[in-house]
Parts: C-alpha cells; structure tokens; sequence
C-alpha cells in the first residue's frame, strides 16, 4: 500500500473555493505517495480523522498567519489573514507534533510548524536582500546554506542549494524542539527541523523545482510515512 499524505489546503472566503496548486499532489504522487488534499474545517472530529487516515502531512504555502497566535499585535505591513485556515492548520498541527507524525511545512507551512511548537516570526523581512522574487517559479533565485549535521543535509546530501523564493515572513525564534538547519546569506531562516522526529520546516517551494534535490525531500517524507 502507497501512504498517504495528507496536504493541507487553501480556502478562498470570497469565493467559498477550497484550492490547492496541482505541484503538491505531483510532487507525492512522484515520490510514490498518495496524496489526497484536506480542506480547512472548524470541526475537531474531521481533524482527528485527518490524522487517523494519513501516514504523512504537507503544510502548503499561503498567506500571513495571524500575529495573535504568537502573541504580538498586527504590523502594517501584514497581508491577508484566513482565520478558518489559520485555527484549522494550529489544530492539525498541534496534533502532528504531539503524535510525531512525519510533515514537511512549505513556506507558510514552515512558519505555521514553528509557530505550533511555540516560536515567532519576523512579520515582515527587513534586509537588503530580496525574498520575493519576479521570475518563474520554478527558478532558482538565491543560495540557502544548509547547517552540518542536520536531517534536511542528510536528506539533501549537500550543504549549499540554490532556492526559489517567495515570502515576506519568516521564523524569529525556533519553537519548542525545533532548531534552524539552513539560513539564506543574509541570515534569514530558510529550513528547521525537529530534535525529536521527521519535522521539517523549508522556507521556499520545492514543489515547483525540478531539480533533483528538491524531489529528494518528497521522496524522504513517502519513505518515513511508509516505515521505511
């Protein structure tokens, strides 16, 4: 049996669209997974159904998570806040991290894991060095390097890569068990990981790469789902 990985999705309120970008459920599907994609929902029995039917979680990327959440007041430069999605990924990954569940957060996803396990965030980056680039998203826009010793540079098996990149955010102070693995030049975190189990945490898109590495993550998260 392929495990199944559950990816977390959007929801657009305007709209009332669930949503989720097709290069999450290519990227498991590849790595030998099965993805199926769980929409946002305030109903804490869906949320333990979730858990009890994956074997392995994606956090996706999106918007800004609400301030509140790591106890500061809103800054002016926030963007939108999506508070069904915000109240239903803190649930779902409060439950992820206290049963050890192997989850890879992406981008939003990163900040979202850190900030479950009781960390902040910058809400905006302030450094002469861009992290939203204007190119495809497939292209590698800037270096990471990645800390010795880590489970993303056994993973990865390199300790500098090229990344795409595209937030404004980013973690301040690594949560409860969580530590940085990768860091951009300008210091900005760009991965963590948990102390205690397949925990990650990546700061750009690895869904939208092609190169190699990047499929190496998906193809890690699959195999730790399955026991391997």
């Amino acid at each position: 049996m392929k495990p199944v990985i559950g990816i977390t999705g959007n929801f657009d309120a305007g709209e009332n669209n669930f949503c989720l970008r097709e290069y999450y459920v290519h990227s498991v599907n590849k790595a030998g997974g099965t993805a199926i994609i769980l929409p946002p929902v305030d109903d804490e029995n869906v949320v333990n159904h979730y858990i009890s039917i994956c074997d392995g979680f994606i956090f996706s990327g999106g918007g800004d998570i609400d301030p509140f959440y790591w106890r500061e007041i809103t800054g002016k430069k926030a963007g939108e806040i999506n508070p069904l999605r915000d109240r239903f990924e803190l649930s779902l990954a409060a439950k992820v991290l206290a049963k050890n569940l192997p989850v890879i957060g992406i981008c939003r996803g990163c900040q979202l894991l850190n900030v479950t396990a009781g960390g902040t965030l910058w809400q905006d980056i302030e450094t002469p060095m861009c992290h939203d680039q204007k190119a495809p998203r497939d292209y590698s826009f800037h270096a990471i390097l990645i800390e010795g010793g880590t489970l993303l540079e056994q993973i990865i098996s390199q300790n500098q890569l090229r990344v795409n990149s595209f937030h404004h955010q980013a973690v301040k102070m690594p949560g409860k068990n969580m530590c940085v693995s990768a860091y951009a030049p300008d210091g900005t975190v760009e991965a963590i990981e948990s102390t205690e189990g397949f925990i990650i945490g990546v700061q750009w898109h690895p869904e939208c790469m092609s190169d190699e590495y990047s499929s190496y993550l998906f193809k890690a998260l699959v195999d730790k789902a399955s026991g391997i």
